[in-house]
């Protein structure tokens, strides 16, 4: 660090005695060669941070989350240094950069060093919390009847069973690392504030939107608009849920309560209809059929899975997720695979964020080798995700005759179509629920919890509840603030699917389009999403690659409507 300092402050000195007319050219050198410098310093340290994350992910050793928490501290204490902050807080107010890609690098790199412009000893704190309830996240294990088991283990339960008594030791069972982990994500929430606000910002729930480039009042707007767009149909499809649970569990509707619904959340849609998904992938390899179908459109991802860690293990995450270790195309994905439709939809969608990371041109600079939004890369995994309920995908692939995929066609459409609506009102909770937790942690969230559940998920409170079941969504701890990107990545997976359709499949036929076999979409997809990175703000990106701004409408049209 020192080393790129004293680089850089003699170049300051000379944009200031050089004149008006040499100032934006003398600020882009000094920028320029800040970034040359800190691309130098800052690679080893990400490969060291993200490496060293993905093994204790695997192994949730306390050494190897030690090496992590260590690596991990230095690279972010690299972003609090004040001198290089300030450096380009004052290129960008003054500088007047002319070089738009510059200009771009500049705007990253400042919002980046902005987000840790606070206390080292308020942030080491931070790093070290996360990692700690991190960690009891990844070692918990459920406890029904005296036997560990995993999440997989409770979703079979939670899906199959018929006993309302083993269904609701099974939901609370996994509910109880709410009370493990609730005073660690309460402290964490009030310090991550601590820090937001020490940065000039209301929250960390607003810094984080605001630092990521969206406004927070029009993502208000936009979940307020979806709230009003998706409650007319999802009040009928929840009484449809409804009459198909009490019959099938022999029990009143009024009965029905949170572990009724087949998961652990009611964020995936109850297996109502008579398509019965998980059949087809009882007997396939998740894994072959994944990487079958990203080879058909001309993507390769041979290599990632070489790198990638797709089984159960002992102490192993117990979730799935995609990282770049080098933004240079060490690329892998973390996966706890069963043959069923819920890991084949996974697998589709985390290698679908293994994509767009491994095709962004490697010729851009380091600091944009990112997708241009966290919720645009989600958007690819999910046209990729949805492909597991797709009858004609699984009729392409070899799963299923095509005498089956006409017999299914209508069914996994709802079946679709249920999940799309079931995820939206979810979203909404996750984001109104910690919305207003960041707004004020002392309020009685697990009330706050419930209240939000009912209005938006319209599930019962079990009666006398009081317990932090707000606190067992592990996304509240580790990922904050960051679930309303799964839905604006809905929004723009059936914008970019009604552009591929229309465009280059030449297709009026928006549902049931598998892409399967044609590279012209993974040529499309490469050069107009994947490969410019983050070179261009998020919607300027989607306005070149679709036409138009992100919008509601093809989610509506194709969902709602």
């Amino acid at each position: 660090m020192k080393r790129s300092i004293r680089v850089l402050l003699p170049l300051f000195l000379i944009t200031v005695l050089a004149g008006c007319n040499q100032k934006p050219k003398n600020m882009e050198n000094e920028l320029r060669d800040f970034i040359k410098n800190y691309e130098a310093d800052v690679a080893p340290m990400m490969v060291d941070a993200f490496s060293s994350y993905w093994t204790a992910s695997i192994t949730g050793a306390d050494e190897d989350y030690a090496k992590y928490g260590e690596a991990n501290l230095k690279l972010t204490k690299y972003f609090t240094n004040k001198e290089y902050y300030q450096l380009l807080k004052k290129i960008k107010e003054e500088g007047n950069i002319q070089d738009t890609l510059l200009n771009r690098q500049l705007i990253t790199l400042y919002n980046s060093f902005l987000s840790n412009q606070v206390d080292s000893v308020l942030l080491e704190k931070k790093i070290n919390m996360e990692m700690e309830v991190e960690k009891k996240y990844s070692n918990f294990r459920a406890i029904v009847n005296g036997k560990q088991l995993t999440d997989n283990d409770i979703e079979d339960i939670l899906k199959t069973s018929v006993d309302s008594k083993e269904l609701q030791s099974a939901w609370e069972a996994h509910k109880a690392i709410g009370t493990v982990v609730e005073k660690d994500v309460i402290e964490l929430v009030k310090l991550r504030n601590e820090i937001a606000k020490q940065l000039g910002f209301d929250n960390y729930h607003s810094m984080s939107l605001q630092l990521t480039e969206q406004n927070p009042e029009e993502i208000s707007a936009l979940f307020d608009e979806l709230d009003e767009l998706t409650r007319g149909s999802f009040v009928e499809l929840k009484d449809e849920i409804d009459t198909f649970l009490s019959n099938r569990l022999n029990i009143t509707k009024d009965q029905l309560m949170p572990w009724h619904y087949q998961n652990r959340f009611f964020q995936e849609a109850p297996a109502i209809y008579s398509v019965e998904l998980d059949k087809y992938y009882a007997d396939k390899s998740i894994e072959k059929l994944t990487a079958d179908y990203y080879t058909s459109i001309g993507m390769d991802i041979s290599d990632i899975m070489g790198r990638s860690d797709l089984y159960e293990k002992p102490g192993k995450n117990q979730h799935a997720y995609c990282i770049d270790i080098d933004n240079s195309g060490d690329v892998r994905v973390l996966c706890n695979i069963k043959p069923n439709y819920n890991w084949m939809n996974t697998m589709m969608h985390e290698f679908g964020h293994a994509v767009y990371d491994k095709y962004i041109d490697r010729d851009l600079p380091f600091t944009l080798r990112n997708p241009a939004h966290t919720f645009t890369t989600e958007a690819i995994a999910m046209i990729f995700g949805r492909m597991a309920a797709n009858p004609y995908w699984m009729n392409d692939l070899g799963i299923i005759s095509a005498e089956e995929r006409d017999k299914i066609a209508m069914d996994a459409y709802k079946v679709l179509r249920l999940e799309q609506l079931t995820f939206s009102r979810w979203a909404q909770v996750m984001y109104r629920f910690e919305k207003a937790m960041y707004e004020n942690p002392d309020q009685d969230l697990n009330k706050l919890w419930w209240d939000i559940v009912e209005k938006y998920q319209m599930i019962k409170k079990p009666e006398g509840r009081n317990e932090p079941d707000w606190a067992s969504k592990i996304h509240i701890a580790t990922f904050p603030c960051y679930y309303h990107n799964y839905l604006l990545g809905e929004l723009l997976a059936s914008q970019l699917n009604h552009y591929i359709t229309a465009n280059i499949i030449k297709s009026d036929k928006f549902m049931n389009q598998s892409f399967y076999n044609n590279k012209q979409v993974g040529d499309y997809l490469i050069k107009n999403v994947f490969g410019p990175g983050s070179h261009y703000e998020w919607n300027d990106m989607i306005q070149r690659a679709t036409g138009e701004k992100l919008t509601a409408r093809y989610y509506a049209d194709q969902f709602i409507n």
